[in-house]
């Protein structure tokens, strides 16, 4: 009954004019999409499809501006694959560890960047796609379903075999290991940027612009790291299915 009655205190309890919990949600059929999610999403990648082709329009040998930032990006994703994955077999998996790490990088920055709260939808309000669980909880399960695609093309349906060593008694635990692992990541992606948000979101309320500017900066550092976190260890997770069997065929 106490849960209970927590559970409707926390639902009526107003952040910003919004109770907790409410979406806005599209219909299809009997699917309910979360609209604001993917707003704020198709923002996110239309600002990397910009960046894109404002860097690709016109490729000098000497690169510059724009140019010059996305090579630069581009040889710290191609760095980050290779001391996680292996420098055999980092090169098709740049692509996705790139994404992840671009994606969550912008969407953490546009929550504190861009101002989604003044814009008005019905019973919601924007925020970062990563401001919403099931945005990196998709997240964690597209960097499941990388790694188990790494070890079953490394090693086919042998790939399996791998939960029964060194006994067959830990295969339940190592099962439940593999998915854990990135929903953990998703879990602390989300907690940490929610948090930030609403710190600052409470801090623009109660004291003067210039104590929240601080945390801010912060906040933006932070959600950095979050985004280096979570695709250094997408990669880590690759590179220990790809290692695991290399090392097994040896």
């Amino acid at each position: 009954m106490e849960i209970v009655d927590g559970l409707n205190l926390l639902n009526s309890f107003p952040l910003a004019s919004l109770e907790v919990g409410k979406h806005f949600y599209w219909e299809i059929g009997n699917l309910k999409l979360h609209g604001q999610v993917f707003l704020t999403s198709w923002f996110v990648i239309a600002i990397l499809l910009i960046a894109s082709l404002t860097a690709t329009r016109n490729i000098q040998r000497i690169p510059r501006g724009m140019q010059n930032l996305m090579e630069y990006v581009l040889e710290f994703i191609r760095s980050l694959a290779k001391d996680q994955i292996g420098e055999k077999e980092y090169r098709p998996w740049v692509p996705f560890v790139g994404t992840l790490f671009l994606f969550i990088f912008v969407s953490n920055w546009s929550g504190a960047l861009v101002p989604w709260k003044i814009l008005e939808i019905p019973d919601s309000e924007l925020a970062a796609p990563t401001n919403d669980i099931n945005t990196t909880i998709a997240l964690a399960l597209l960097t499941s379903l990388a790694y188990f695609y790494a070890g079953i093309s490394k090693k086919g349906l042998g790939y399996f075999a791998g939960y029964l060593e060194p006994t067959p008694i830990l295969a339940p635990f190592k099962v439940l290991e593999d998915f854990t692992k990135p929903l953990s990541l998703s879990f602390r992606l989300f907690g940490n940027i929610l948090a930030d948000e609403l710190v600052v979101a409470v801090l623009v309320l109660l004291v003067p612009l210039f104590i929240p500017l601080p945390l801010m900066v912060l906040g933006l550092f932070l959600s950095a790291i979050q985004a280096l976190i979570f695709a250094t260890l997408a990669a880590s997770y690759i590179g220990e299915a790809l290692e695991e069997h290399g090392k097994e065929h040896e």
